[in-house]
């Protein structure tokens, strides 16, 4: 079934006037759908859920529905005191009621408002665009810190367990495609031994929460820049998309996601590697975003693994990309074969500059806590 028919199932008025491909993510596939009728125009996101990465598309929308009913309700309460008008997307039902639409081949279609007078953008545009997106994480997650994490499905079981990660890429490197890939490049054989000389950085967060110093909140799962929408009149940061991977975790993984995204000026997809570094500045003004909302949540222990969580969500990233290289490029998307190799000498060089920064980090990050 084509696109602009499945468009047609949602419970939206009016007819079809356009449809076509938005968004530049590497796992779903999306689409802004817009209706008209003689007197209005409604535009809607519609997507198919990636089921190869997802195996229950049902929990993203049973997870989705808990957390939005809970952030609207919050949302509405605070709004006579809020400093901005704080956005939220919205499922959009099918015209039968149900939340989601199975098409005849079995993909899992689903559609959601369009977060109104705002755009996003694929890198950081400036010191107050990351300040913005600092603070729309920040907020997010304080409006969730009361959602029971018990209360959410785990729609990605490992997701952001750099151990399993690292224990799937053990297991790939010894196929023959991947040996003859290794023994063929020494670009590939870099990446390897960047690897190997940072295994013992892969548990530290899970030892934490073992230990007792960290439990799990509801997480937002991806806070990259471009997830971060900045309203168009305002300049301000007015709401978080792509809510497919809320689940339980820990509120490190957000965030040291959201500063690998937005201090790499670069962005995940250059070829330039001697430019990149992770932008001091950016991350001073993120953190000091975030830590408006932030300190209402934020224990001791959770102040004392920021750094690591910068530094290990980078090397993850990097590790999964180049996973995925030496499996056959069958997780993210690619448009070469060696787009995730590249992908991952990017995150790598990353982390290699978070490490020689960890000291003026960890005085940004100390700076913004105790303001």
């Amino acid at each position: 079934m084509k696109p602009v028919k499945i468009a047609g199932q949602f419970d939206v008025a009016g007819q079809i006037a356009s449809m076509r491909p938005t968004g530049s993510g590497n796992v779903n596939d999306t689409y802004l759908a817009v209706f008209r009728t003689h007197f209005s125009e409604e535009r809607i996101i519609v997507q198919r859920i990636n089921s190869h990465v997802f195996a229950h598309p049902e929990w993203i929308m049973e997870n989705m529905s808990i957390l939005t009913t809970h952030c609207h309700g919050q949302l509405q309460a605070e709004s006579d005191t809020a400093d901005r008008i704080w956005q939220l997307p919205r499922i959009v039902p099918c015209r039968n009621g149900e939340g989601f639409f199975r098409d005849d081949n079995g993909d899992f279609w689903r559609a959601l408002t369009l977060i109104a007078s705002a755009k996003s953008f694929d890198i950081a545009q400036s010191a107050e665009h990351a300040f913005e997106v600092g603070t729309v994480l920040g907020q997010f997650h304080r409006l969730v810190s009361s959602i029971d994490p018990l209360g959410l499905r785990d729609t990605l079981p490992g997701y952001h367990e750099t151990p399993k990660y690292l224990e799937q890429y053990d297991a790939v490197i010894q196929s023959p495609e991947a040996q003859e890939l290794i023994n063929g490049s020494m670009e590939v054989r870099n990446l390897q031994r960047f690897v190997e000389e940072r295994r013992e950085l892969a548990p530290v967060l899970l030892d934490a929460i073992v230990a007792g110093e960290l439990e799990p909140r509801p997480i937002h799962g991806d806070p990259k820049v471009s997830n971060i929408m900045i309203d168009d009149d305002t300049g301000k940061g007015t709401a978080i998309i792509d809510l497919d991977t809320v689940k339980p975790g820990l509120i490190h993984y957000d965030f040291g996601d959201a500063l690998r995204s937005i201090c790499n000026r670069q962005g995940e997809e250059t070829s330039d590697l001697a430019r990149i570094s992770f932008d001091l500045d950016y991350c001073e003004s993120f953190v000091r975003g975030y830590m408006i909302h932030a300190k209402e949540f934020l224990t001791d222990n959770d102040k004392k693994y920021l750094y690591d969580s910068i530094r290990l969500i980078t090397f993850e990233l990097g590790l999964r990309f180049f996973h995925d290289y030496l499996a056959g490029n069958v997780y993210f998307k690619v448009k070469t074969p060696e787009q995730n190799l590249q992908r991952a000498q990017v995150q790598f060089r990353l982390c290699e500059s978070i490490e020689t920064r960890k000291r003026q980090i960890n005085e940004v990050l100390k700076q913004a806590i105790d303001q």
